[in-house]
């Protein structure tokens, strides 16, 4: 399987060199079928012409995790009182 990651590699970097940029995407897009788990014959016959890919810094600076979007009708709690949080109670506070 490596052989063939590298013949399809190969072949992607021929192709983006002749700026065939539509044949190395999908080449790309084959590799990526065949690293997740598909077989060659499933990659080659994969239909990924309406995969979205993810936009630069939807995602935040070195992170891996997507975009969190609320439930419908979820509100924030209310904000601590800077006043009373973090602040330890002494002995003579406790009784």
């Amino acid at each position: 399987m490596a052989q063939n990651i590298e013949e399809l590699q190969a072949r992607m970097e021929a192709a983006a060199r002749a700026m065939d940029f539509e044949e190395a995407g999908r080449l790309r897009d084959q590799i990526n079928l065949i690293r997740g788990g598909a077989s060659m014959t499933e990659a080659a016959t994969a239909e990924t012409a309406g995969i979205r890919r993810q936009q630069p810094g939807s995602m935040g600076l070195g992170s891996s995790r997507q975009q969190v979007a609320p439930p419908a009708g979820w509100t924030p709690p209310p904000k601590p009182d800077l006043m009373t949080t973090g602040r330890r109670r002494t002995k003579a506070e406790r009784r």
